[in-house]
């Protein structure tokens, strides 16, 4: 009877409470009802809420909501963006890509207006424009002021998991130990899509601190392409390519001496067809060797002549220019054994092309009457100084590789340093274009031995960038693999660092000694880092001498040096003696090998090099 009386008593306890609750929600649903109501007598904030999403959008895009009257009104959220990409609609595409073109490219239409010299070109009759990277509302205005015919080219978009060590990787297996290197496929649009361009327009990204960006590439190869399938050409084989970039468009597809015409943010080029079609035929980075060692089969050697043969049919129907080697030598008389041995060594390799030496006037006449009977033809330059360089540092004076590129009287210059010898021609070089090169760490090339094509267009660039660019070695290798981020990969055996890292196994080490040796030769060129040959005793690599130094200490190498310096003359083996000055400091490092017992054991040798008594004053 207990439990038969708790029941009712507790449901008499549970009215009242559900009783207030209903007054509560009258409340509150009357309270709604009135606020409503007062929203409804203000019409003019209807303006900013017909689409919520669209408020969202306008963080990051230009957005114009039309008001009862039809007057265009800038969303509130837009006046915290002072630049804006959002006029670009980025077909197939991330959003998060298109909030990093934030601040790259036009902030309004008004900046798209047509140049003065597009007017001309395009002139009164209907022309076809491809129009890369623009947003249909360009392409339609375009299309309805400008009397042209307008094609939208659609492509998909790389993603932000594609990084620029995608195409550019470190390291690669260039002897395809284990596997063939391959590059990621960058996205291209259906070209066969497409028929005939006058124009090739596009809107190019820009991001000062960043050069290395995929989608700005995958623009400019997009762009490259178009011109090469679908560009009309004149009768000089050239076809007509227009961009809107706040920054130069990339020199290493759209070359600085094309450029016809900049007008603000308008660059047009006119660029030669089948010199661009030649380096789009390339590998895209250097994921792979634009000079492969092998062919189909790895013990297959690669036929070069492929590479001749299909980069020499244009050349064939142009008058001729020649082509040379060059190296340079400044601020002090270091290096004239090393250019005198490498002159020596290019002749040896049994290659025709000139010889060009720039020096300034630290080269003594002695000295360069020397050069000039090992095979330099002499020109004097003023030095270039690198304006980030303390007085008096290494690379006080190193921009003035800069020079090279005012050597117009030759379409290509294969530049070699001092520091290296040459064991196999190298000709096949002037059928690569600029800049193609060896690697070097991280996304970088070695500047060693390069392809480089001379402009007195591209020297006024380098120079006008000097105090901008930062070269992350503080010197002109930095510097130049800033200006040329896109390079064409050739194989280590080319340009052969003389370098054996801390963490070298005893097998890598071997098999590097086995390539300095090798007789006929299996490499092109060694380039000797650390202390040089000439001044080391010849009986060793004195690198073995200096703790710092062992990453740089062959002895293989080394005597492979003085093979070369052996076939001289001996006139110009007495360019290569030892100074006084370097002579005491050989012995002090001997020394100090000697203290410290290094296990290499080398200071042990006794020494027998006869320059030790031929010294001359330093």
């Amino acid at each position: 009877m207990v439990e038969g009386l708790g029941f009712p008593q507790r449901i008499i306890k549970a009215t009242p409470s559900k009783a207030l609750v209903i007054r509560i929600n009258l409340v509150f649903l009357a309270f709604f009802i009135i606020v409503y109501a007062a929203l409804l007598l203000r019409p003019s904030l209807s303006v900013y809420h017909e689409n919520a999403a669209s408020l969202v959008r306008c963080s990051i895009r230009e957005c114009h909501h039309k008001d009862e009257n039809g007057i265009k009104v800038k969303a509130v959220l837009e006046e915290s963006t002072d630049h804006d990409e959002s006029n670009i609609n980025l077909p197939n595409y991330n959003k998060s890509k298109n909030i990093g073109l934030i601040n790259e490219t036009t902030s309004s239409h008004d900046e798209l207006e047509i140049p003065s010299f597009l007017k001309k070109m395009l002139g009164k009759g209907k022309k076809k424009i491809g129009m890369v990277n623009m947003d249909e509302e360009d392409v339609s205005e375009w299309n309805r002021k400008y009397l042209g015919e307008t094609i939208a080219v659609n492509f998909d978009h790389v993603t932000d998991f594609f990084k620029w060590e995608d195409l550019f990787p470190e390291w690669i297996d260039e002897e395809e130990e284990s596997d063939v290197p391959s590059c990621p496929e960058v996205p291209m649009p259906d070209f066969k899509r497409y028929g005939k361009m006058d124009v090739i327009l596009a809107k190019l990204p820009c991001n000062e601190k960043e050069r290395r960006d995929v989608f700005r590439l995958q623009v400019h190869l997009v762009v490259a392409n178009l011109a090469v399938k679908k560009g009309k050409r004149d009768w000089n084989k050239r076809t007509r390519v227009v961009f809107w970039s706040k920054c130069r468009p990339m020199m290493e597809l759209f070359r600085c001496s094309e450029l016809v015409k900049r007008q603000g943010n308008w660059w047009f080029f006119e660029p030669e067809i089948p010199k661009l079609e030649q380096k789009l035929s390339l590998p895209v980075g250097s994921c792979q060797l634009a000079l492969p060692l092998w062919g189909q089969g790895i013990h297959d050697i690669y036929d070069v002549t492929k590479i001749q043969s299909s980069s020499t049919s244009y050349l064939k129907k142009k008058s001729k220019k020649r082509e040379a080697y060059a190296t340079v030598l400044h601020s002090s008389e270091a290096y004239v054994c090393g250019a005198i041995t490498l002159a020596q060594s290019l002749r040896r390799s049994g290659t025709d092309r000139d010889l060009i030496l720039l020096i300034d006037n630290s080269i003594s006449a002695e000295k360069r009457a020397a050069l000039a009977s090992a095979g330099w033809q002499i020109l004097v330059i003023t030095r270039i100084r690198n304006p980030n360089a303390e007085k008096g540092a290494y690379n006080e004076y190193n921009y003035s590789k800069f020079r090279l590129w005012q050597l117009t009287d030759y379409d290509k210059i294969v530049f070699v340093d001092a520091d290296i010898i040459v064991l196999r021609n190298l000709d096949l070089l002037f059928h690569f274009p600029q800049i193609t090169a060896a690697g070097n760490d991280f996304s970088l090339f070695n500047s060693g031995i390069m392809v480089l094509e001379p402009s007195n267009c591209t020297f006024k660039v380098f120079m006008e960038s000097r105090n901008d660019v930062v070269s992350y070695n503080g010197g002109d290798q930095g510097f130049l693999n800033e200006m040329f981020v896109w390079w064409h990969r050739l194989p280590r055996r080319v340009n052969f660092l003389k370098d054996f890292w801390s963490n070298s196994t005893i097998n890598e080490i071997s098999f590097k000694n086995e390539l300095f040796g090798a007789d006929p030769p299996k490499v092109y060129a060694i380039h000797y880092l650390g202390w040089k040959p000439w001044l080391c005793y010849r009986d060793y690599d004195c690198n073995w001498d200096v703790e710092e130094s062992f990453v740089y200490a062959s002895d293989v190498a080394h005597h492979r040096w003085w093979k070369v310096y052996d076939a001289m003359d001996e006139k110009l083996q007495s360019f290569c003696r030892l100074t006084k000055r370097r002579k005491t400091e050989l012995e002090w490092e001997r020394r100090i090998a000697r203290k410290k017992g290094l296990v290499n054991g080398h200071w042990r040798i006794n020494i027998t090099d006869p320059r030790r008594s031929h010294l001359v004053k330093d």
